[in-house]
Formats: C-alpha cells, structure tokens, sequence
C-alpha cells in the first residue's frame, strides 16, 4: 500500500508530519509524492490565516475528487477547529482532530494489516477511530510524535513543548492546541542521543511556543546548557523566540557555537499602540533589545521575523511607526501576512477594519524592506566559512551540484561530489550570489 503527506504551517506540524509517516512506513506502506497516486493521503492543516484553510479546503477537495477510492484523513489545527465542515469536503474525506492526531500512528497498523480496501478503507478508518479511547493526554500523547528517520528533510525534528498559555487578540492557536505543556528533559535527551547515534547534524527544536518549556524549574536556557553538555556534535536550531524571553533569561547559552546563528523573533508590530490591542506582552522597545542582544551573542546572525500588516485599528502613522523600525533595525527577512480575522479571537470583533488596499500596500511596502535588507544580508556572505547541511542533488545543463542549508539558514550550492552525502555538513567559502542563492567551494 502507498501513503502521501502534504503539510501546512509551522516547523511543528512539519515534525508531526515526519512522526505520522514514519509510522505509516514502519506498517510496510511506502510513502510516495502527494501528487502520485495513494492508498492514504493525509493532510496536515493549519490554522494562523483564512487563506491557509483556504488552500487546505482546495487540496482536501482535489484529492477527495481525484482519488475517490483513496481515504482522505485530514488532522492538524484547522481539522480541531472545524471538524464538521472539514468532513463535509468529500464523501472519503475523514477529519481527526489534534487531540486525537496522534491516533493516526496506530491507525496505520490497521490499515497496513490490508483488511480493506477502496471505499471500504473510509468506513474502516472511520468505524477503527470511534472504538478507541481518547487519543491525546497531556502527558504522553502530545509527544508520542518522535521520529528516528525523516521522510521529507535532511534535518531531524524534536518536538519539545506545546500549546500556549498566550492570548493573543488574533491568533486561535491556543484554541486548537490548548494550554502549554513540555516534553520532559529525561525523555527529551534520550530521543536527542538516538537522533544523534542516527548520524543527524542538525536538530530542530519546534513547538508552538518553545519560549515556555518547563521541566520543573528547568527552563529552554538550562535546557540548552543540558543538551550541549550531555551531547556531542549536533547542530541546534531553534523555532520562533519571544522579545522578552531574549532580555528576561540568561541566554548567553546562544553564544555557543553548536547554536544556528539562525533567529526568529515574534515581533508582530514596532507600533507599541498596536502591539496594545494585539495583547502582546511588550512592547517596540523590547523587540528593538532583542535583536541587538542577539547580535551581541553572534556574529551576523540571521534575524528574522513576523509582522502583521493591517491590524483593526492600524493608522498610517503607526504603520509608518513599524515600517521606520523595520528599516533601522534591519532584519535579514521580514515574514509579513495581511491581517486575517479568525473567528473566536478579539480581533474579530475589531474595529475599525482597513480596507483590503489599504492592507495590501501595507504589505507590499513592508515585503520591498524585506527584499532590500535579504538582499544586502546575502552580499555579505561573500568570502565567509558556511557550515552547509547537504539536503539535495540538483542539476543545471550539464551542470550538477549539492544544495543545502547553513548555520545561518541560507541556500547554498556547491560543486558536486560522489565523497558527499545527504544529511552531511560540509564546510565551504561562499565565492558568489545569483538569484537569491549563494555558490561555495567546499574547503
């Protein structure tokens, strides 16, 4: 039997993805493209915008039209928000929601035991899930989602810590993923040293909110000290940082130098008013701090972050308040997203709206800062020693070449060589930059 997988959204549900495939491939499926024909198809969804479900509700659509023999299960954030509409999206079309997404592992042993098929499969599926007990506590069921091989990435995945204990006027994460819990520091390194005895050389450490791991008193700074003492060589990188998580812990364990030089800041505004009504708990200045602590702990680090463009309320002056910030603080990537309302959040219920033109040239302002300044951050890379992650063999005319990513989270091509291997990092001088990706020569 054949399984595909296509995911929305964050690191985390990228992590969940390669734990739920992985499963599927221990039951003797073999796991092949979504666009290929399948006995499974599952699709993990994602919440943060309208278009996001948007684009889940087309692909659900698609699948369910084209494959109609096929089971369509449909989990993630989206699936624990709407279930009802999701299943109405196609007749084999089976939504589970997150607090039984971990489900889905053992239901891939019943499926793989080859008792249906076809159509059969759909009412099997469904007939199997409603006999099981409540899938997800949050002591176990939450983190049963470890894989030891990744199906879709060079790079391994850890997750660490989920849900948000936040209420964010815009954001219904929290709604769907419930309140934070941690992966214990005991279980979470014994999963770190597979991974590592596995030969993985980079490590993600993803949650929804990671800033908030606990393990008794252990925070993500003690966390950190922990995992580079009891491990050897392994890279870290980290998903999304809170401004005040920077300037209110000790991090200087981000100095080291098995940390990515790679940042993502949750920065959502630089107009202290607007980040007010969004509830976020900081304000400009903080967001300012951050990253020139951040600079201090690296040498050039790449800093990224997210921006909201077109909040309830936004006027041009503190729209032009974010965009003057934007460009003295000069983040090496700026992930802008128009204001999307999401049902259940404080923000659905603001006023005044802007106008979609308004918000759409809001965007496009801010994403020409962000091409400007990604720009500049890759001419400054020339001369520099990358640590390259090899993820792929490409090929250009009769050219051939590894391409992959670097500590500080660029693409990076190198001349091809029988020597290398996927998942490997190899060191190299970048010579040259085109179209947004660098070139090296491995050293």
């Amino acid at each position: 039997m054949k399984a595909a997988f296509f995911t929305f959204g964050c690191k985390l549900n990228q992590c969940e993805t390669e734990a739920l495939a992985e499963a599927f491939e221990k039951q003797g499926f073999d796991i092949v493209e979504f666009s290929d024909p399948a006995d499974v198809y599952v699709v993990n969804t994602c919440t943060v915008t309208s278009k996001s479900e948007q684009k889940a509700r087309r692909v659900i659509r698609k699948t369910s039209r084209d494959y109609p023999e096929s089971l369509v299960i449909v989990t993630g954030c989206y699936a624990q928000l709407e279930p009802e509409l999701i299943g109405e999206l196609g007749d084999n079309v089976l939504s589970v929601a997150l607090d039984r997404k971990d489900l889905i592992m053992d239901m891939a042993g019943f499926l793989g035991s080859g008792q249906s098929e076809g159509q059969e499969l759909y009412r099997s599926a469904g007939f199997w899930l409603e006999s099981q007990s409540p899938g997800i506590d949050e002591s176990e069921g939450r983190f049963r989602f470890s894989a030891a091989d990744f199906n879709f990435h060079a790079r391994a995945f850890l997750k660490i810590q989920d849900g948000c204990d936040h209420r964010c006027a815009y954001c219904r994460v929290c709604l769907a993923r419930g309140k934070s819990v941690s992966l214990s520091s005991d279980t979470l390194m014994e999963r770190l040293k597979d991974l590592e005895a596995g030969g993985y050389e980079e490590v993600v450490l993803t949650g929804v909110n990671i800033d908030s791991y606990r393990d008794g008193s252990m925070n993500l700074s003690d966390l950190l000290h922990r995992i580079i003492e009891e491990t050897d060589h392994f890279r870290i990188r980290l998903s999304s940082l809170e401004p005040k998580t920077l300037l209110e812990r000790d991090l200087s364990i981000l100095s080291h130098p098995r940390i990515c030089s790679h940042f993502h800041v949750s920065a959502q505004s630089l107009s202290d008013s607007v980040l007010k009504r969004m509830n976020r708990p900081y304000g400009s200045q903080a967001v300012i701090d951050a990253v020139a602590r951040l600079r201090e702990l690296k040498d050039n680090p790449f800093i990224a972050a997210d921006i909201i463009a077109g909040f309830p309320g936004e006027t041009e002056t503190e729209h032009n308040v974010t965009v003057t910030s934007l460009k003295q603080i000069d983040f090496a990537r700026i992930h802008v997203f128009p204001f999307s309302a999401r049902p259940d959040t404080a923000a659905w219920e603001m006023k005044p709206k802007i106008p979609e033109r308004i918000t759409g040239e809001r965007t496009e302002e801010i994403r020409g800062i962000s091409s400007k300044s990604y720009k500049n951050y890759l001419e400054q890379q020339t001369d520099r020693t990358a640590q390259v992650l090899l993820e792929e063999e490409k090929k250009s005319g009769e050219d051939k070449f590894w391409e992959g990513t670097s500590d500080n989270y660029l693409r990076v091509r190198i001349p091809y060589s029988d020597e290398m291997k996927r998942g490997t990092l190899v060191s190299c001088r970048i010579v040259s930059e085109k179209n947004g990706t660098l070139y090296g020569k491995s050293e």
